[in-house]
C-alpha cells in the first residue's frame, strides 16, 4: 500500500567495530566508531534508534543508541539464536575491525513538560532505551520514575544495574522463551494521581494490546503515551524492521486517527521480519 511504500531514505555513515562487549547472556554491546560516523548528530531524543546494517547484508534492523558521545555509538543489542544481527554478532571478537552502517537517528520519546510521573514498561529488547531514558529524566527533570522490565534472569538484571538509584525498578520474569505478559502486567498497574507519561516497548502483539487498552479503556490522548513494537513473536523472532516515522507522518497527512496509524505500522511490521 501507500504507507508501505514511503520512503525511508536518511542519511549513511560507515562505522567501524572497535569492541564488542558480553553485558549478560542475551545482550552484546557494540561500539563503534572511525571517520564515517564525523557527520553523524544525535537528535537528543532518549529513545533514538538508528538503522544497522552488518557485513554481508543489504537489510537494516533498528536499535536504540544507548549512548553517543566522543566520537562513539554504543548500541545495545539483544541476541538470540538467528536472525541478521544476531548470527553476526554471535562471531565474538571476531567482528571487531569490520564495518558496518548506520543511519541517522530518529526518536520518539516526548514526556510533556508538565508531567507529574513517568512510566517505562518493557522487555529485554527495551532496557537499553529504558536506561537511556531514566538517566535523562534524572539529570534534566524532577519527575518520579517507575520501571517495569521483563527480563530472562538475574544476569540480565544485573546488566541495567546502571539505572540512576532514585528510579524506582519492578522485575518480571517472563512466562517462557519468546514469550510475554506485559499486556497483563499493564492492565493491572495502579496509575499514579495526576497527568504523566506512559512509555512502553517490546514484543509487538504485547504492544497492539496496549495500545488498545490504553486508548479505549483509559482514554488516554496520544501525546500521553508512546507504545512501540520492537520485535515480533513466532516460530522464529523476529525483531523491528521497520522504521515508524514515515508512517506516522502520511498516515497523518492522511487525516487518519491514532489508532489506524498504529494499525497501518503493525501490519507493515508484520510483513517485514528478520531472515
Amino acid at each position: 500500500d501507500s504507507l508501505a511504500q514511503v520512503s525511508t531514505r536518511a542519511q549513511h555513515h560507515d562505522a567501524e567495530v572497535l569492541e564488542r562487549v558480553q553485558l549478560s547472556p542475551h545482550l552484546v554491546r557494540l561500539v563503534l566508531g572511525g571517520p564515517g560516523l564525523s557527520g553523524f548528530a544525535s537528535t537528543g531524543v532518549p529513545d533514538e534508534w538508528v538503522g544497522l546494517v552488518v557485513p554481508g547484508q543489504f537489510q537494516s534492523r533498528y536499535y536504540t543508541v544507548r549512548d553517543w558521545s566522543g566520537g562513539r555509538l554504543l548500541l545495545d543489542v539483544v541476541v538470540h539464536e538467528t536472525g541478521l544481527v544476531t548470527e553476526w554478532a554471535a562471531r565474538g571478537d571476531e567482528i571487531v575491525g569490520e564495518h558496518v552502517t548506520v543511519t541517522d537517528p530518529k526518536g520518539s520519546f516526548a514526556m510533556p513538560a508538565d508531567a507529574a510521573w513517568l512510566l517505562l514498561v518493557g522487555d529485554l529488547t527495551a532496557l537499553p532505551a529504558m536506561a537511556r531514558i531514566a538517566e535523562h529524566v534524572a539529570a534534566t527533570e524532577a519527575v518520579p520514575t517507575r520501571v517495569w522490565a521483563e527480563v530472562p534472569d538475574a544476569e540480565e538484571v544485573r546488566a541495567l544495574g546502571y539505572l540512576p538509584e532514585q528510579v524506582e525498578v519492578n522485575w518480571i520474569a517472563p512466562p517462557g522463551p519468546e514469550q510475554s505478559r506485559l499486556a497483563e502486567v499493564v492492565e493491572r498497574l495502579e496509575w499514579p494521581a495526576g497527568e504523566g507519561y506512559f512509555w512502553m516497548a517490546g514484543e509487538s502483539a504485547q504492544m497492539r494490546a496496549i495500545r488498545k487498552h490504553l486508548m479505549r479503556e483509559r482514554r488516554l490522548p496520544s501525546t500521553a503515551y508512546d507504545v512501540m513494537g520492537y520485535w515480533r513473536g513466532g516460530a522464529v523472532r523476529q525483531p523491528r524492521a521497520v522504521d515508524p516515522g514515515p508512517i506516522w507522518r502520511a498516515g497523518r497527512a492522511a487525516g487518519k486517527s491514532d489508532e489506524q496509524i498504529w494499525a497501518d505500522y503493525d501490519a507493515a511490521s508484520s510483513g517485514a521480519g528478520d531472515r
